[in-house]
């Protein structure tokens, strides 16, 4: 054969190879001052196993790359699962969502949960850690789908064998460690001994799993209100009889998902009438004038805040709606974030004086003007909107930074109601792959701008790290300030973004860099059966991303 032209991004170098050799064969003829964990081919991550057969520009990446981290996690969770294989053979595990910087794992047999005691956890612990120093490969294969459909019915997976029996594919791709197999939607780590930093930590009836030390994720009490947010659903999802990818596919190829939906919009419905009903007692009581509804980036603050004011009206409330952005500072104003762009999300990117001030007389009962940002100028107008409290008015301020008391620094905390909206995401794709709550909002993100706002895919992923960074610093701190958490995922949605999303990822040129997560996503999406958005009712929160709601935006 003739060699086969290799240009390394890390270098800048062109190499030549003899085709079929793997990205670790490559890596070993370069010069880097890292261990590469994965690696970006032609802009598609790639497992460091991988073979080239063709001309490639390769970039490797380590494990603190965001593709490095992702491979690392799931590498953690192939080596958790075998260390649980061995020492609690009788097991299921679950690894059930993220919390926090670590991820919520159970153990479980037909009867329920498996108890977690500080010494099981420890020598679960152990047998990783004897993993690791035993440097094992983590293999990956290819072969037919019925082939290791068996393979995955003889280790007890039942959910993955559901997944590939829904998705009809002739050949699958699995990953071997130590006699095992298992599946992941991306690339893992090349061996074990590369994964020196985790922790295990107990945690409500299972235990957490993380990729660094335990001793820097913070207190996991901080997080009780997101954590009983979660497993309400989790419960929902077990008496629904659907919690995975494949359960769902299943209905939609059986023509039931019409009953999914109507019960999941059933239960959103129930959830908000039940904040209504505590805001009106306390409104009775005197206190919960003023609610505050935040969240982070596509939570579906806004549909939240309009059915929220319909039931409070159910309720004999007077809600009246001020939005959060219209006290945005000129943009000439806007502070500047380290790399010297605007930082929409930084809290004195909200003129706070005047919206107290404003807040202040509203509740003396003086009419007050209010003002409307225009998003075109870049400037504050006041175009002859008012807001006077009347008796039994309640103002609903919508805006990401409602949890953070420096907003209504001003405002005595009895007449404040604060409700923090996120989609934490409950589904999974089998029992060792969760949906990450980022995922699912980034796609409904880019469905939402590319309809709305005329951005492309590319443009929204490229913005994505920033608007994460700004939650990081401004939103997820004062979640737990909430006094009631809205959970607006809902089941069925990736099944309804799957064809839309996909068709606007595939947009993106191959030769840009946001290609590799455009790519990633799709791959993501794969999973689903598609569920047409008509089937979808005019009043859910989806339709704030997709089109077609009842409601005005």
């Amino acid at each position: 054969m003739n060699p086969i032209e290799i240009h390394c991004e890390n270098t800048g170098s062109t190499l030549l190879v003899e085709g079929g050799e793997s990205l670790r064969d490559v890596a070993r003829r370069i010069e880097l001052d890292f261990e590469p964990v994965c690696a970006r081919v032609n802009n598609k991550t790639e497992g460091m196993y991988y073979c080239v057969h063709r001309p490639k520009t390769v970039e490797f990446l380590p494990a603190t790359s965001a593709s490095g981290q992702q491979a690392y996690v799931r590498s953690l969770c192939m080596m958790l699962y075998r260390a649980v294989s061995r020492i609690v053979p009788e097991a299921q595990l679950h690894i059930r969502h993220s919390i926090a910087k670590g991820y919520y794992c159970t153990l479980n047999d037909d009867a329920g949960y498996l108890p977690v005691t500080p010494r099981l956890l420890a020598e679960i612990e152990a047998e990783m850690r004897r993993l690791v120093a035993a440097d094992l490969p983590f293999e990956q294969r290819e072969e037919r789908t019925e082939d290791v459909i068996k393979k995955f019915e003889n280790q007890g997976l039942s959910d993955k064998v559901l997944l590939l029996r829904t998705l009809r594919e002739p050949y699958t791709v699995y990953w071997r460690l130590d006699g095992i197999c298992d599946s992941f939607y991306g690339a893992l780590v090349p061996r074990t001994g590369l994964l020196t930093s985790f922790d295990l930590r107990p945690y409500k009836k299972g235990f957490m799993l993380f990729s660094e030390d335990a001793a820097t994720t913070g207190d996991m009490q901080s997080h009780e209100k997101m954590y009983k947010a979660l497993t309400d659903y989790i419960n929902f999802n077990h008496i629904l009889g659907v919690s995975n990818a494949g359960e769902i596919n299943a209905m939609v190829l059986n023509r039931n998902s019409s009953d999914l939906i109507n019960v999941a919009e059933a239960l959103h419905n129930k959830y908000i009438a039940q904040i209504a009903d505590e805001i009106t007692r306390r409104h009775e009581e005197g206190g919960a004038r003023i609610v505050l509804i935040a969240g982070p980036s596509s939570s579906g603050k806004t549909t939240t805040t309009k059915r929220l004011a319909i039931q409070l009206m159910a309720n004999l409330l007077k809600p009246q709606v001020i939005c959060l952005d219209d006290y945005f500072v000129n943009r000439v104003d806007t502070p500047l974030d380290e790399f010297g762009q605007y930082d929409f999300e930084n809290i004195n990117a909200v003129d706070l004086p005047r919206f107290n001030d404003d807040l202040t007389r509203i509740l003396r009962g003086e009419e007050v003007q209010l003002p409307t940002y225009n998003f075109e100028t870049g400037k504050r107008e006041f175009r002859g909107n008012t807001a006077k409290l009347e008796k039994g008015g309640v103002l609903l301020i919508e805006g990401i930074h409602g949890l953070n008391p420096e907003l209504t620094a001003s405002i005595p905390d009895n007449v404040k109601f604060r409700v923090y909206v996120s989609a934490l995401t409950t589904l999974t794709i089998d029992s060792h792959n969760w949906v990450p709550t980022t995922d699912n909002r980034l796609l409904r993100r880019i469905v939402r701008d590319y309809k709305y706002r005329g951005f492309s895919a590319a443009e929204t992923i490229r913005m994505w790290p920033s608007v994460l960074r700004g939650e990081e610093k401004w939103i997820f701190p004062y979640q737990e300030n909430a006094d009631a958490t809205f959970n607006s995922a809902l089941l069925f949605e990736l099944s309804v973004f799957k064809e839309q999303a996909e068709r606007i990822l595939k947009e993106v040129p191959s030769d840009e860099p946001e290609y590799c997560e455009a790519y990633r996503l799709r791959r993501f999406l794969e999973h689903f059966v598609p569920i047409q958005a008509e089937m979808i009712p005019p009043t859910s929160l989806l339709r704030e991303f997709v089109g077609g709601s009842s409601f005005h935006y």
